[in-house]
């Protein structure tokens, strides 16, 4: 499936969770205070999960709205759910 539509700040985003991700190996290289690292990975995880929600509500926009309209609604959904599975836990 074509994903053309892909947010340019989705990925504006994820970028800026790679920066965080390697400023954080940079504090746990240099011996920072742990609870110092704690708070910044989970920035980075409450960072990732609103990237998940964006993408997951793009995803239902456009990619499940156009495979309703194209009689692929099931095999969408049943994709959905699998994902959702990993996503959720």
């Amino acid at each position: 499936m074509d994903h053309k539509h892909v947010n340019q700040k989705i990925v504006n985003r994820l970028s800026r969770i790679e920066g965080h991700v390697r400023s954080i190996r940079e504090m746990v290289a240099s011996g920072r205070d742990c609870s110092e690292v704690l708070i910044q990975i989970a920035a980075v995880r409450s960072a990732l999960d609103q990237a998940g929600r964006a993408i997951l509500e793009d995803h239902l926009e456009h990619c499940i709205a156009d495979a309703l309209k194209n009689g692929r609604g099931q095999e969408a959904v049943d994709g959905l759910k699998a994902a959702l599975k990993h996503f959720i836990g």
